[in-house]
């Protein structure tokens, strides 16, 4: 009789059920794994038969034969070990009976003991819509698969464990799994994450002026819309741009979750703080590749913009990004996900980010500077801008100017600037009028609006259409900046808490459209 035992799989964020079918054939001792497998569960074999030969259990002295099923899905990673461990346990008898209804998720080790794997939380949340009622998997993943509800959650130490918990020895050995209490102790946790305040780095009261600035970055939080700074060297852009996560709006419960769900599967999730509960604020370097921006390799992995999600991706000093790195940006900015293609299979993640670009004037930096003057020729300025391309610089909301201190800004006293946590109230403030106003389409903020949802919230009269006319004929707008500088105005006037956009809104939304 063939065994079956639950286990399952990640590929991009969605994860799939995989049945793990046993069974042994009258010859040589040894493994043999079926079902489209790749090295690391290949490798499976010899660390399945040391676990089961170190837990104190014996090994059959036959074939087995275990198929990964559906066969055509490929399998990656060390999640299946469990899986096949129990079922050939189960299939040499030491197991008794293994009930439908559980799926088993860990890597073994080879005294036994069942090492963290990644992407528990989504796998949780899939096997969920399955039916299946109860999981177990390493002790170290019990904290994040525990925000699911609906789904029992047993972490174990080590394969032992789960044999005796199996053939109902509870009280002979250590008990699989957390009691009620602790269970519900975490489960609690998940608000007490989202509502604890952090003590952030930098504060927008130590920047001196910069105030148009400010109020910029203001609205792109409030909005969260896309900014590109330029700026001579020294003038703030960086500072600002480190300040810029003091003033984004807590993360919902759903954010928390789907944001979560992108580091498990990356795993770069800490096991004692499983859940994500602040805004991600992605800083590469120049050097970083196209790949590791946007994602993928034989392997697709997510990559800094969707590790970005719900966050911030700053790209300092943007113009010595790589052009191919640049222009990938383009297509992410714009629909909100990033699908990834390969031979083998498509992968999509979700890729809702804030970018916030900084950038020197020309190579020497000092254009338009009232202080120091520019070395650089023409050509050279046009070929330093150059690598930003119209298409990209056309995706940005807020384009600005941060200009060098004066000197008697320089001076001033830090005290007279406002805290972060004043302009953060009115961030939330507009934030949720914004979720308010969008929650029967399933969208958080206006940068979000489609062309068909900014005729329906983005109106204006016709004396403001009268001055968006002229000023598109005067700036060249295109239609894709002309919709931009409509969702910065209704974000304008969302953080004054005016429930129309005015001919004020929109001209101060063309201000921030300066280079």
């Amino acid at each position: 009789m063939v065994v079956k035992i639950n286990a399952a799989t990640v590929i991009g964020l969605d994860a799939y059920e995989i049945e793990t079918e046993v069974d042994v054939v009258n010859s040589l001792p040894g493994i043999v794994i079926v079902g489209l497998p790749d090295a690391a569960v290949n490798e499976a074999k010899e660390r399945v038969r040391l676990a089961i030969k170190n837990s104190g259990f014996s090994f059959p002295q036959t074939k087995v034969v275990i198929n990964l099923a559906p066969a055509d899905l490929k399998k990656e990673g060390t999640g299946f070990d469990l899986a096949m461990a129990v079922g050939i346990l189960a299939k040499e008898g030491a197991i008794k009976d293994v009930p439908r209804e559980i799926c088993f998720i860990g890597e073994l080790s080879l005294d036994g003991a069942i090492r963290p794997v990644a992407g528990v939380l989504p796998i949780v949340y899939s096997i969920k819509k399955a039916g299946i009622k109860k999981v177990i998997l390493p002790d170290e993943n019990l904290r994040e698969a525990s925000f699911v509800d609906d789904v029992e959650t047993l972490g174990a130490k080590n394969l032992a464990q789960v044999v005796n918990y199996l053939n109902g020895l509870r009280e002979s050995a250590t008990a699989c799994g957390s009691s009620a209490y602790e269970l519900e102790k975490i489960k609690q946790s998940v608000d007490e994450y989202l509502n604890f305040e952090a003590e952030f780095e930098h504060d927008f009261q130590s920047i001196k002026g910069q105030t148009a600035a400010k109020k910029a970055l203001e609205i792109a939080a409030a909005g969260a819309h896309n900014v590109l700074m330029c700026g001579t060297p020294g003038s703030g852009k960086t500072l600002l741009s480190k300040a810029f996560p003091s003033i984004l709006p807590p993360l919902t419960k759903d954010e928390a979750i789907e944001l979560t769900k992108i580091y498990s599967v990356s795993g770069l999730l800490d096991a004692k703080n499983p859940l994500i509960g602040f805004r991600p604020f992605r800083s590469p370097h120049h050097s970083a590749s196209a790949i590791g921006i946007i994602g993928g390799g034989s392997n697709p992995k997510p990559g800094e913009i969707t590790l970005a999600h719900r966050g911030v991706l700053f790209m300092d000093e943007m113009v010595e990004f790589p052009r191919q790195v640049l222009e990938v940006l383009r297509q992410p900015l714009e629909d909100s996900e990033v699908t990834i293609s390969r031979a083998s299979s498509s992968v999509k993640y979700p890729a809702n980010f804030i970018l916030l670009g900084a950038m020197n004037p020309c190579p020497c930096g000092f254009l338009g500077d009232f202080k120091k003057h520019c070395t650089c020729n023409e050509f050279q300025i046009k070929r330093y801008r150059s690598k930003l391309s119209g298409p990209l610089l056309d995706r940005i909301d807020i384009q600005i100017d941060v200009p060098r201190l004066s000197e008697d800004e320089l001076l001033a006293s830090k005290d007279g600037n406002e805290p972060s946590g004043e302009i953060r109230k009115r961030v939330i403030k507009a934030r949720q009028i914004q979720l308010e106003r969008y929650k029967d389409i399933k969208i958080y903020t206006n940068s979000e609006l489609t062309p068909k949802l900014i005729n329906k919230f983005c109106k204006i009269d016709e004396p403001t259409k009268a001055m968006l006319k002229g000023a598109i004929n005067q700036f060249n707008l295109s239609a894709r900046a002309y919709d931009r500088i409509l969702k910065i105005s209704r974000t304008i006037a969302d953080l004054e808490g005016a429930k129309e956009i005015s001919a004020q809104h929109v001209a101060q939304a063309l201000q921030f459209r300066g280079l």
